[in-house]
Parts: C-alpha cells; structure tokens; sequence
C-alpha cells in the first residue's frame, strides 16, 4: 500500500515512524516532511491547499491512502476533496472539523447535545463581550474562535487582562481567528488529554496524556503549542474514561451525526478534571502535538489498520493494544519562541543522544543544508522515552537532551512533574 501523509512537524515524525513499521506498507509520501522524516520516507514539495495537486500526485504514485495530519488543511476542506476524488482518506470533512475551526461551533453543540463544559458567550463585536467580562467578573477565559496554532487562549486571572484580551482579538493579533470570540468561565481542576477514533458511528478509545502548555519551568510565561507531554495521564483513571466516553464522546459523536455531518477522525478532547467530573475545554480534529509522539511511542498495535477503519467504517473490526510503560516527550525550541526567533542554527549530538534503545528524536523544525541539521521553526526536536516508570523515562529523556548541542535552543526542565508527584507519593 502506498500512503501519503501530509504534515511536516513533530507529530507527522512520529506518525511517519509508526506507519513505517506496517508490514503492508509499500512506500510512504510525506508532504512536506522534514529532516526526520526523509530518512525512512520520500518527502515531497506538495502545497496541501492546492487540492488538485494533491489528488494528481495520488493517482500518478498509486497512493491508496491519505493521512492528514496539522488541523489547518482539514478545516481547509482537503479530506473533502480526495474524498470526492475516490480516495481513502484519514481525516474529518471540513463542516465536522469545525470542532476545532471555531471554538463558538463546539460551544454550541455542547448545549445541544448536553456535554459537560464551561458557561460561556460567543460575541463578533468587542463591547458585547467587554460588557459580558464585567457581569462575570475574573478570572475567565477568552479565547479566538478560530484556529491560532495554539497560541489563541487568554487566561485572564483579572478583569483588565480580559479586556486587554478582547482588544487583542479584535485588533488582529490572531488574524482571522480573532474576528469572533468566545469568552468562557474559569475551570479549576486537573487538565488531561483523551484521544478517541470515530468512523462517524463507532467510538475507539486509544489513550490518555498530559501536555504543557507554557514556555517555562513551573507552568510559566505565555502559551505555546506545547512544551512536553507524558503518557498515561494519571488522573485519567479506567472509571473516568468511561464517564467522558458516555458524557462526553458518545453525545458528539451522536450530535454530528445528526447534524449531518458524522466525525471521522481522531478526536482529541481537552478535558478538565473538577470537583464535579469531566468538563471539555476544546476539541482538536487530529493527533496532538507532542501528545502524539509519546501515543506512537506506547501503541503496540499497527496504526495503518486502525487508521483505515476510521475511513472505511470498519472500526468496530479493530483494536488498538498499548505497552503499558509510561512515555514522556521533550520538546526543544528555538529561543525566543513562542515570539520571534531565528531560524537556521546548528544542531549537533543527535546520533549520540539517540543511541538509547528506549528514545527516539522526533524532528518537528529541521532541514539540513551543507550536510548540516539546522533549526527550521518554533518547536524543533521532541526528545521522547519510554521506560517502566515515568520517573525512569524522564531520566532516559533528559540524559538525551543532555547529549544534543544546541546553543540556539531551550527546553523546560519539569516535564511530567504532575505524575512524578504522583509515582513518589504511591
């Protein structure tokens, strides 16, 4: 079989790696990729939003198979097109991918269909919301409706920083994304991350991960598209499952349906963990990221069957198995990020740092030029271990980071402290 995947980060790396294992794989396309990804699989210079292109590049290298990675061409409607063109696609339509392309969206079928989640407004115009700011009062949450590569959520802990926030929005700081908001109450509780398939019918549970969120060591500095993640999430015990699979992913799945247009794909609930049991933050429409390397990391089953059975309606036909060691993933990024950076430093020590039997490097903004690995982006390595415990696989991570030379790049020093905490006091 003949697979085409487009992405180019940490999370196309890792899906990559573990596609690459399938034995019924013939040759795996990745576009664009990155330095990673083209030692085990042909990166190619294809722009997903010209759709045509894409569809002529399937029929011309047989390619039987697409997997979508980054949410952008999904919200963009490419999974529609190939899907209309004959192919087999991973990936929700663009009316379903709305999930993750408009926060106001998600909002609304939450009240529709009754899923637990934050009470919130959804405003297109800055005073009606500045005005909903002063009837609620801080902390509270505002947030760009559309997509922001992660950066468009503002926690506001008092009533100036929200309506700083609103100004922000509607001023263009996320571009487009911003032109409506959603402002939402404060949750206080535990975050976790739950990942789920769904062929538009059947539900398929995979697994659980923490990520974090700010730039620095003690959950400090701004937001970015994440600094580390860890699997299993502790919190996320087999009787929570359950409960967000009945409270939460049975009603959407349920809900789009009948809205006439069924998810296919993975669903990636942010949940909250309060008092009062699971509440979803957000849906994303694809694998997290650096969730995603450590999910690959821990997942013991073939991906390509399961990834197939979403696309064909066959999921209830399948099962994903996983090692039950923890994994935790490092992310290395460029200094300066999430705000201005510069590209193109050198990066050295991978081999060294790589030689653990237990680690993998997943690349996310790599290119080599000169024989030489350069930075290319924001997020840069994800330093990722598995071991018998997550204090162990911590360890391995770290001595790993240790081993890379990169002047030009920063990592936290606290990924997974959450579990740690947690295994210490067991």
């Amino acid at each position: 079989m003949n697979i085409l995947l487009i992405g180019s980060g940490g999370r196309e790396h890792a899906l990559a790696w573990s596609l690459a294992k399938s034995p019924v794989l013939n040759e795996l396309f990745v576009a664009p990729g990155n330095a990673g990804i083209e030692q085990f699989a042909k990166c190619i210079a294809l722009d997903p939003t010209d759709h045509r292109s894409v569809i002529e590049f399937c029929r011309l290298h047989d390619i039987n198979f697409v997997v979508i990675g980054p949410e952008a061409p999904l919200v963009d409607g490419l999974s529609d097109s190939l899907t209309h063109a004959g192919l087999r696609v991973f990936g929700p339509s663009s009316a379903a991918a709305q999930l993750e392309g408009s926060k106001g969206f998600t909002k609304d079928m939450c009240s529709r269909a009754n899923v637990p989640t934050a009470a919130y407004g959804r405003f297109d115009n800055a005073e009606a919301a500045k005005s909903y700011i002063r009837e609620q009062g801080a902390p509270i949450v505002v947030k760009a409706d559309g997509l922001a590569a992660g950066k468009g959520v503002i926690m506001a802990m008092n009533e100036q920083e929200a309506l700083d926030a609103i100004d922000s929005c509607f001023d263009g700081a996320f571009g487009a994304a911003g032109a409506e908001v959603v402002v939402e109450e404060f949750l206080e509780g535990e975050e976790a991350s739950f990942f789920v398939l769904s062929d538009g019918k059947n539900a398929l549970p995979l697994a659980t991960a923490q990520d974090h969120k700010r730039a620095f060591d003690g959950d400090e500095g701004p937001n970015t598209g994440g600094m580390g993640a860890y699997s299993p999430a502790p919190v996320m015990t087999e009787e929570m499952m359950d409960r967000v699979m009945r409270e939460i992913i049975h009603p959407t799945i349920a809900d789009m349906k009948a809205q006439g247009c069924p998810f296919k794909g993975v669903l990636y609930a942010g949940l909250m963990i309060t008092k009062d049991g699971p509440k979803l933050i957000e849906y994303n429409v694809r694998f997290g990221d650096p969730e995603c390397q450590v999910l690959m990391m821990r997942l013991k089953t073939d991906l390509l069957p399961i990834l197939l059975g979403c696309a064909e309606g066959t999921l209830d036909l399948v099962d994903a198995e996983w090692h039950t060691d923890p994994a935790i993933t490092v992310v290395m990024a460029t200094n300066g990020y999430p705000g201005s950076y510069e590209k193109l430093s050198e990066i050295k020590g991978l081999v060294e740092a790589a030689a653990d039997p237990d680690v993998e490097i997943f690349h996310a903004g790599t290119v080599v030029a000169d024989e030489k690995l350069l930075s290319n982006g924001g997020r840069v390595l994800n330093i990722t271990a598995r071991a018998a415990t997550v204090s162990q696989a911590r360890e391995k991570a770290y001595a790993a980071v240790e081993k890379i030379d990169w002047p030009g790049g920063f990592y936290r020093k606290d990924i997974g402290w959450r579990a740690v905490e947690r295994e210490q006091q067991d």
